[in-house]
């Protein structure tokens, strides 16, 4: 099942500069054991995500990362009995956003059309303001007008992530965001990403355990087993995300997680 990728979040107020959130709802999930006809994928499971923290889940490929966003987002059905629920009492599937491993910008549109797209796909008028300060809030102003293909991997998961902030949603769920490019466009998309998702409740499946830890105030492992993958906590470095590469800390906790993740294997 595909999500919608015009569920996207908005940053940018009317007028001035970039704002940041203060602090989004918590989310609470109590999940009975979830699986696709008899193969169990995820065990029963009960989690909280802090109001305006990152939590990041990890896991082996087939460990129900992905369907556990899913199931947040409301893009599957949640087993009898089981909740998503938000700490201010609020529905929580028509406040998610998701960024997902592709950029899927429209090629026919230019950058500029894409980040306004949400709000032509709704019939309103788009906060043209708005779009141009998140481009040069993301280093994309002199490519407004550029179509897609004109940009590189890199450039391209920028107006994603830019499309992402266009709209205003207080949960969002990253699977992969930074996955196809290369390592130091990597790097500067955590950074960039950190700053401007600064008060939103975010759940961010990577594969790679330095992300994880550097981006994240929580980190989850989805451990297989019988009944289904089962969450393990793991502690993350002290300080707020993002938390600089070449932190000794860092690289400790990096190779005790790769360890971990081996183990499971």
């Amino acid at each position: 099942m595909r999500c919608d990728p015009w569920n996207l979040i908005r940053l940018i107020p009317a007028k001035g500069s970039v704002a940041r959130m203060t602090h989004s709802p918590g989310l609470a999930l109590s999940i009975p054991a979830f699986g696709f006809g008899q193969k169990p994928i995820l065990a029963p499971l009960a989690l909280q995500l802090p109001g305006g923290r990152t939590t990041a889940i990890l896991g082996a490929s087939g460990s129900g990362k992905s369907t556990l966003l899913r199931l947040v987002a409301g893009l599957l059905p949640i087993p009898s009995g089981g909740r998503i629920t938000a700490d201010d009492g609020q529905p929580v599937a028509p406040r998610v956003a998701w960024m997902a491993q592709q950029d899927l910008l429209l090629p026919w549109r230019d950058v500029l059309g894409n980040l306004c797209l949400g709000a032509t796909l709704r019939g309103q008028r788009p906060d043209l303001d708005r779009a141009h300060r998140l481009l040069d809030a993301v280093g994309l102003s002199h490519a407004a007008k550029q179509r897609p293909a004109a940009l590189s991997g890199g450039m391209r998961q920028r107006a994603a992530l830019a499309r992402t902030l266009m709209e205003d949603r207080p949960f969002v769920l990253m699977d992969e965001p930074f996955s196809a490019v290369d390592a130091p466009t990597r790097h500067r998309l955590q950074g960039l990403a950190a700053e401007l998702l600064t008060g939103r409740t975010v759940l961010l499946v990577t594969h790679d355990p330095l992300e994880a830890l550097r981006l994240a105030h929580q980190v989850i492992i989805l451990r297989p087993g019988p009944s289904g993958a089962m969450p393990e906590f793991v502690e993350a470095p002290g300080g707020e995300p993002p938390r600089p590469a070449r932190d000794p800390a860092l690289a400790v906790a990096q190779g005790e997680l790769l360890d971990r993740l081996a183990a499971m294997a």
